[in-house]
């Protein structure tokens, strides 16, 4: 698992190349908001298929699996139990190691749980 950090006022598929620089996988899921040649390319740079719904205004046709999509929810849900912890959940903390440092922290015990 890898976790970045960005601004709340950044767009998530700016950090599409670091968060998948070096990690080897078969497939990368991620939601609509992915649904770029930048994320189809970074996908294939790690050698992964790329599991990405196309949205509503794409033109281009891609092949999709809708039955490996459904796994995305194990994510969300993940995410979700994060949020479960105050801290995280309303940014406390005013510096962002301290802030990466407590979800660091909270993802490893919610992965050993």
């Amino acid at each position: 698992m890898r976790i970045l950090l960005t601004g709340g006022e950044r767009n998530d598929i700016t950090q599409i190349e670091p968060l998948l620089d070096g990690i080897r996988t078969s497939f990368v899921l991620a939601d609509k908001g992915y649904d770029a040649q930048r994320a189809i390319d970074a996908a294939a740079g790690a050698g992964a298929v790329p599991v990405i719904p196309r949205r509503t205004c794409t033109t281009s046709r891609r092949p999709f699996d809708a039955i490996l999509y459904k796994e995305r929810n194990l994510i969300e849900r993940f995410f979700n139990k994060l949020k479960h912890f105050r801290r995280i959940a309303t940014r406390y903390d005013k510096l962002a190691r301290n802030y990466r440092s407590f979800l660091l922290l909270v993802a490893t015990l919610k992965w050993l749980s």
